[in-house]
């Protein structure tokens, strides 16, 4: 028989910390005799308890992945089964895989209409806030860039403005994997989060696509700005297009065609070990390749766009780095600290300086040239 593709693994909880109502439960697992790392999300196979009887999917462990480190619960065989899922959901996310479920999409305008009913005369949802006067998209490649940028967003603000997360793919699938999001939303930086497909679990909602999410958090959630990105961790190959931060693009564009300004975060490094990545990453790089269309882009003060940089508007800001360290917020990237790498953390919080600033002037001389001398 050829090898199964899922690592399961069969073993008793003997550690487990309190369930969180929502989220993922931290919990010692004994397999075969030796104690390993989980975690269980709650809202998808329940809370824990010491002696439980689980399955737990152990590859990225077996393998020492960066995104590992822990064990995953697949399902909980004391007190996991016998669900019947959530009410009147029937939207699959994940479909078709054994981890497959439904949901109650945010898109979900038509599917109480009758089969033979005029789809273009439907009444939308209605906005559960005021639309913004000024809508705008963040567009960014690595969940470590989201906290710095909705931290200066809210230090940089004229007035305060309402900004959620849309989780894509590219990195952590689950909604309530990061911890970073949790912590965010409790101190009012964000306001909301969505989980597009095939991202699931955010905890204002379901969206089947990304640009679904961005539609409706900015005209029914009344957000000003819309952050977009993976959840932690990025599949990458070391090749130009196999990586998790291509989703960018695809965010981007969806922004694009939208019509809403949209500013990409550039990913910068002094730090990395690899040469691709130092400087203005080369993730960054191809995206701005291989964008139809112009979107903004701020980098810190004292760095220079690329030679060739298209028909994009870049800008430069100088970033408080100092504050944001002060925040505590995470200032730890691929394991090194804000000191080690400032220029990560400097670029995120001028992307977060920029949409903080609003979109730039319609006269296309003047959103090339924000008197900081790039072009």
């Amino acid at each position: 028989m050829a090898p199964l593709r899922l690592v399961l693994r069969r073993g008793t909880v003997t550690a487990a910390d309190p369930a969180p109502a929502t989220g993922e439960q931290r919990l010692v697992v004994t397999i075969d005799g030796a104690e390993r790392q989980a975690i269980a999300d709650v809202a998808y196979v329940g809370p824990a308890e010491v002696g439980d009887d689980v399955v737990v999917n152990g590859q990225a462990v077996d393998l020492r992945l960066g995104s590992g480190g822990f064990d995953v619960v697949h399902v909980n065989l004391t007190r996991g089964l016998g669900s019947s899922g959530v009410d009147g959901a029937h939207v699959m996310k994940l479909n078709y895989s054994p981890l497959q479920h439904a949901v109650l999409p945010i898109e979900r305008e038509l599917l109480d209409l009758p089969t033979d009913a005029d789809w273009t005369t439907y009444a939308p949802l209605a906005p559960e806030h005021p639309p913004s006067p000024q809508p705008a998209v963040g567009v960014f490649g690595l969940h470590g860039q989201l906290a710095p940028i909705a931290w200066a967003v809210a230090a940089n603000a004229a007035t305060p403005l309402r900004v959620g997360y849309v989780q894509t793919a590219g990195g952590a699938l689950p909604g309530g994997h990061s911890r970073v999001v949790t912590d965010l939303l409790d101190r009012g930086l964000l306001v909301g989060h969505l989980a597009a497909s095939p991202a699931y679990g955010g905890r204002d909602g379901e969206a089947i696509t990304t640009i679904g999410a961005i539609d409706h958090a900015l005209t029914v959630l009344g957000w000003d700005i819309a952050l977009c990105g993976p959840g932690p961790g990025i599949l990458g190959s070391g090749s130009r297009l196999g990586h998790g931060g291509m989703i960018a693009l695809d965010t981007a564009h969806a922004a694009l065609a939208l019509g809403y300004p949209t500013t990409l975060c550039a990913r910068m490094s002094a730090g990395d070990p690899r040469p691709r990545h130092r400087g203005l990453s080369h993730h960054t790089q191809t995206v701005v390749e291989l964008l139809l269309q112009p979107v903004q882009i701020a980098l810190p003060t004292g760095t220079t766009p690329p030679e060739d940089h298209g028909f994009h508007a870049w800008s430069a800001h100088t970033a408080d780095l100092d504050g944001y360290v002060a925040s505590g917020l995470p200032a730890r990237t691929m394991g090194r600290s804000s000191a080690e790498d400032p220029v990560f953390f400097e670029a995120a919080l001028a992307c977060g300086m920029q949409l903080a600033a609003g979109p730039p002037p319609d006269d296309e001389d003047d959103a090339h040239d924000d008197g900081d001398g790039l072009p």
